[in-house]
């Protein structure tokens, strides 16, 4: 127990006494994503046509891009908080054999605000926090929601003290698919970031 109230007196203590600085950067790279689940259509096609082939909706990977504005809040030489506003275009592929929606690309944009908690081993951070996006763009169905909530979490790896390497994974909570099935985004990020004048 003492041990443990020492660690956190030494903890409040180093954040007491850290430089707090702020500094602001910049995000971009590749989106990967889809939706979660496939769509099951045996609950009412099968019972009217028994004899065709069963039907299945399957989403795929779309790949686009994201960019976004940072605010690096460092406390301490291991932990900062980073506000993000992110644009981010996602979205999914569908692989079907039901009518002709085979091929069809399923576009979705979002304007979205992350509060990320990053932690810093050297070189290498870490990335965990909630993201809450809003749609702003979208073509080819009407997502059941207008917002998205979802956690974010990756890694990141400062190549300078300024430019770096990131990948993160995204998981939304909320239903996305018109269809009224339980489908939510999965994006998979990949790309760069720098920061202005960071000083570690």
């Amino acid at each position: 127990m003492k041990k443990l109230l020492f660690l956190v007196a030494a903890t409040i203590s180093t954040l007491s006494f850290a430089q707090v600085t702020f500094t602001p950067g910049i995000r971009a790279g590749a989106n990967f994503s889809h939706f979660s689940n496939s769509e099951e259509f045996n609950y009412y096609y099968l019972e009217e046509f028994p004899n065709a082939e069963e039907p299945y909706l399957d989403y795929k990977t779309k790949t686009d891009f994201y960019i976004g504005f940072t605010g690096n809040i460092r406390f301490a030489k291991f932990y900062a908080l980073q506000p993000e506003i992110n644009y981010s275009r996602q979205g999914a592929k569908i692989n079907t054999n039901v009518n002709n929606w085979d091929g069809k690309t399923l576009s979705v944009s979002y304007l979205g605000l992350q509060l990320i908690n990053k932690f810093y081993f050297n070189q290498f951070n870490v990335h965990v926090g909630p993201t809450l996006e809003f749609v702003v763009d979208k073509k080819n169905f009407d997502p059941q929601n207008e917002v998205d909530l979802g956690i974010t979490a990756g890694l990141g790896y400062d190549i300078t003290k300024n430019f770096g390497i990131e990948a993160r994974v995204k998981k939304g909570f909320i239903p996305v698919d018109s269809y009224n099935r339980d489908h939510s985004n999965v994006v998979f990020q990949t790309g760069l970031y720098y920061t202005f004048n960071m000083k570690k």
